[in-house]
């Protein structure tokens, strides 16, 4: 068997070629979950295909899924594998570009390895624990923001401006997906990047590119979502993040981004 990252980034390309054989620029049809959150039959198949590929290859791992098993685990010391099959439904079912296939390795309730493809760019982020971040096999690291480089840019999600009070002087992107909002800034493109509602399983395989690419990254609100805790509903769990390429632009961002009354 391949190296458990190999297997994740072959696992995640496998996935996203599926995907996108059923991608249409015209549309896909989606439905709302109980969470209001979109799903579409694509994110059901590469659920299916990513669970059975983990099962045949790691049987005594767990997994948590967004769309078979997002519930809570029972051991955070097993090793546990969490894994978004499509992130970034809403572009995906709308046609547009920006969509992927997230899988993460946890062990000890803590990111280790994580694969990140993103098919229509075919950009595939992997990153090991203390080994560093990679983009299609290069090594990446944060650019914070430099005075002869005036295009710095903010990702952040559609959330962000509904419920806080936002005033960061870059460039803001809402991308649609949690995951390369922050991918972006681990590759040296955002220097700052936050999500007001990402769930585990957006977040699990991003932290760790975001830290091995010697970025910043913590929860806008205590706790951090790691490590993982045994017991806990992940569905109903939201973890608002922060991302910066510098220890005085994290400090900067919390400034910046404020809670706005009532919320």
């Amino acid at each position: 068997m391949s190296h458990p990252l190999e297997f994740a980034a072959n696992l995640a390309r496998e996935t996203g070629a599926m995907l996108l054989a059923r991608f249409q620029r015209a549309g896909t049809r989606a439905s709302l979950k109980p969470d209001r959150s979109l799903v579409t039959e694509a994110d059901l198949e590469a659920d299916d295909l990513i669970s059975t590929r983990l099962r045949n290859n790691f049987p005594e791992d767990s997994i948590i899924s967004e769309e078979s098993n997002p519930h809570q685990i029972s051991d955070i010391h097993a090793p546990v594998w969490v894994i978004d099959p499509l992130d970034g439904t809403t572009n995906f079912s709308l046609g547009l570009h920006i969509w992927g296939v997230l899988v993460a390795r946890l062990c000890d309730g803590f990111p280790q390895l994580a694969a990140c493809y993103f098919p229509m760019v075919d950009e595939c982020y992997t990153a090991q624990r203390g080994q560093g971040a990679s983009l299609n096999g290069a090594p990446i690291r944060v650019r914070p923001p430099e005075k002869d480089q005036p295009a710095s840019f903010f990702a952040c999600c559609g959330r962000t401006h509904r419920h806080y009070q936002v005033n960061v002087p870059y460039k803001p992107r809402i991308l649609g997906s949690a995951a390369y909002s922050y991918c972006s800034l681990a590759r040296g493109a955002a220097v700052l990047a936050f999500e007001a509602t990402p769930k585990i399983w957006d977040l699990a395989g991003a932290w760790l590119l975001v830290q091995e690419a010697g970025g910043l990254i913590q929860a806008y609100d205590p706790p951090d979502p790691f490590p993982l805790h045994a017991g806990l509903d992940y569905v109903a769990l939201s973890y608002p993040t922060l991302a910066a390429a510098s220890p005085e632009v994290l400090e900067k961002g919390k400034a910046w981004i404020q809670k706005k009354p009532g919320t």
